[in-house]
């Protein structure tokens, strides 16, 4: 059994572990209203397993890479996603908003177990909660080092295997002003918490191999210096900079406003934040590429930034794209129909 906390809550027990060097693991939902902060000496690998750029609880070898498996998903139709998309293009229109990063949960089958997901994915970033989800996300949030911090924001996903792949998404206008916005975004939020702020590397690729096909995404790298107390106010900084403005948009509170009325549904624990303090460093990733288990299916939450410039067809597709398995050398049996009755 897992007991979440307030918000209050968890910024004291985070500051008092902090402050005690002691490690733990926290894991905070998109609106923080129930956190879990744990000390990892009481982390049970029977109810959650982690692994954060190899800094991991488990124990257990995985299972040979399945020769094939099922997976398929049934997205809402492009017909259902456009007045989504068209609600927060109007608002940004008016100017309540720069960027909005719009999500929509999708039902998907598949013959792997979460944990087994959790066991065969490579990503910088998993998580799994038993009898509630697993993420494989490549998404880092903030890391922590000595006093230096940096944040990793991620805007722009495209096929690899597209002609010209690299230059047409780094030369995208669209996806240029919304990573700019984003990076801009970051900064300052960082520079409420941390001093000299500055863009370390500003627009790199990292290509990511999924069991659909292999993607190129788009990364800046802005970091800063903390003051040498930072460990004994863990939680006061961290939920400063919440919710990530990657995976909200900017300026945050009326853009939130948007999301809540566009997407209809409660993101829960996706798009928020889990990691670890070490007890000498910090470490975290943003919880997207999301497999939530309801009493009745498996839900992939999914999304992207949304901007003046977007066109609804390619936020449709990005938002399906991303809908994966970070699972290679298998062959996979699809239900296609699904997918063709939500793109026609």
């Amino acid at each position: 059994m897992i007991n979440t906390l307030s918000t209050l809550e968890a910024i004291e027990k985070m500051n008092q572990l902090g402050r005690e060097r002691t490690p733990f693991l926290f894991i905070i939902d998109f609106l923080a209203k129930s956190p879990v902060v744990i000390p990892l000496s009481q982390v049970d690998p029977a109810i959650i397993l982690f692994d954060f750029n190899g800094f991991n609880n488990c124990t257990e070898k995985p299972p040979h890479s399945p020769k094939s498996f099922v997976f398929s998903k049934s997205p809402l139709s492009l017909e259902e996603y456009l007045p989504k998309f068209e609600l927060v293009t109007n608002h940004l229109k008016r100017g309540d908003s720069f960027l909005t990063n719009l999500s929509i949960p999708t039902p998907i089958n598949t013959n792997l177990s979460l944990k087994t997901i959790f066991l065969q994915s490579n990503a910088k970033y998993r998580l799994w909660w038993k009898d509630h989800f697993v993420c494989f996300s490549p998404e880092i949030f903030v890391q922590v080092k000595n006093n230096r911090i940096a944040s990793f924001p991620m805007k722009g996903t495209i096929d690899a295997n597209l002609p010209d792949a690299a230059q047409n998404i780094l030369n995208d206008k669209k996806e240029a002003a919304e990573h700019a916005t984003i990076v801009d975004l970051i900064r300052n939020d960082l520079s409420m918490i941390a001093d000299k702020v500055w863009v370390e590397r500003y627009r790199y690729l990292d290509k990511l191999e999924t069991n659909q096909k292999a993607l190129l995404q788009v990364s800046s790298e802005i970091a800063g210096l903390m003051p040498s107390n930072w460990r004994d106010f863990i939680g006061n900084w961290l939920f400063r900079l919440l919710p990530a403005g990657s995976i909200s948009g900017a300026p945050k509170p009326s853009t939130l406003d948007i999301i809540r009325r566009a997407e209809g549904y409660e993101r829960g624990y996706y798009t928020g934040i889990t990691g670890i303090f070490d007890g000498e460093n910090f470490d975290s990733g943003v919880l997207i590429r999301y497999i939530e288990q309801t009493e009745k299916q498996l839900i992939f939450k999914s999304g992207g930034g949304i901007t003046a410039r977007s066109q609804a067809q390619a936020e449709y597709q990005e938002m399906i794209d991303k809908i994966y398995l970070p699972i290679s050398n298998a062959t996979i049996h699809r239900n296609p129909s699904a997918f063709q009755r939500a793109v026609v």
